[in-house]
């Protein structure tokens, strides 16, 4: 009797180990000395709080031609960290401008004085509210991440972004701030049929009473942030000043950065883009094979071309006549890069 008792307990106690695994558990709080960034991951209906070990190293000054948005998002992070009044701020623009990599540098530079990061993905904020009520009395400064941000109509996250940006009953604490990028600057799809509703145009048998209602509604959210910071598309200058920068970090030497002005032009023209982004895989591209580009001569394979195999190539080069002279000119003949690089 006693030994079926116990199988019986121990079926009891296995049933309900699994059944705790499915049922909803509250968020607890992680150990904080853990990391300055922490990943929020849900894996059913149980959620909880990941420390990211290993953190992305960048710094404020690898980040270049955005100094009017860097200085933008570090005075409003100044101002948060030393626990003065601070908004949420929707970095937007171009993408591989660097909007997510000045986040990251501002952990970097105010992790030390007690700012914290949250990364959430879109899917998961609707538990923003849990998350703000677990670190409401912590003394860190919170930061919630939320990268690459937009939404489909109808997405659950969007109502609860919206909410707790601006709109819910319960205060803000102030410990805690959204910073979110975007390639949209409104969040959600824009779409041509929506400038229908103006014109009173049918549309499926439905027209809209109120059309401007409809467009307030998609523009609402984006409005909530305080402080809006954008991004644009870099020129070609300003491309290649990123380029050099990162190859000087990789180590490479000012004669090897100069070198490697039309093969990184090539690249992004092959790209189709001339961004941060593309600037710095170039970069890791051209210091993994030693600073070397293949593609293109050194102006010392160049210079031996045109000199000529040996003296009967240069005197039939200079001569200009002749059969001899005609052979070596075609042999001599420099490698021409593509045209047109310098207005890529």
């Amino acid at each position: 009797m006693s030994d079926a008792l116990d199988a019986l307990l121990q079926r009891a106690d296995a049933l309900l180990s699994r059944l705790e695994a499915v049922l909803p558990q509250p968020l607890t709080a992680p150990d904080w000395s853990a990391a300055v960034a922490f990943r929020y991951r849900k894996r059913g209906a149980s959620a909880r709080l990941e420390p990211v070990r290993h953190l992305s190293a960048i710094r404020l000054a690898d980040l270049k031609e955005v100094e009017a948005q860097k200085e933008r998002l570090l005075r409003n992070t100044r101002q948060f960290v030393a626990g003065q009044p601070a908004n949420n701020v929707l970095l937007t623009g171009a993408r591989g401008t660097g909007k997510s990599s000045l986040i990251k540098a501002c952990l970097n530079e105010f992790a030390g004085q007690g700012l914290r990061l949250i990364e959430v993905d879109k899917t998961d904020l609707v538990d923003l509210p849990e998350l703000a009520d677990l670190v409401a009395d912590r003394p860190e400064r919170f930061v919630i991440f939320c990268d690459d941000l937009s939404f489909d109509e109808g997405e659950a996250g969007y109502k609860a972004l919206k909410s707790m940006l601006d709109g819910s009953v319960a205060a803000a604490t102030d410990n805690l701030l959204i910073y979110a990028t975007s390639n949209r600057r409104h969040l959600l799809p824009e779409q041509m049929k929506d400038n229908l509703a103006y014109t009173h145009a049918e549309r499926d048998g439905l027209v809209e009473v109120h059309p401007g209602e409809a467009v307030e509604e998609k523009i609402s959210l984006s409005e909530r942030f305080g402080l809006w910071i954008s991004f644009y598309s870099f020129s070609q200058q300003e491309y290649l000043a990123i380029v050099a920068q990162w190859l000087s970090h990789f180590g490479l030497t000012a004669a090897q950065i100069e070198a490697a002005r039309q093969p990184s032009l090539v690249w992004a023209l092959e790209r189709g883009s001339r961004s941060g982004r593309v600037a710095y895989q170039f970069a890791r591209d051209l210091a993994g094979r030693g600073g070397v580009d293949e593609s293109f001569p050194s102006p010392a394979s160049g210079t031996a071309a045109s000199s000529g195999a040996g003296p009967g190539a240069g005197a039939g080069a200079g001569a200009g006549g002749g059969p001899g002279g005609s052979a070596s000119s075609v042999a001599v003949a420099e490698p021409e890069g593509p045209q047109g690089l310098d207005h890529v």
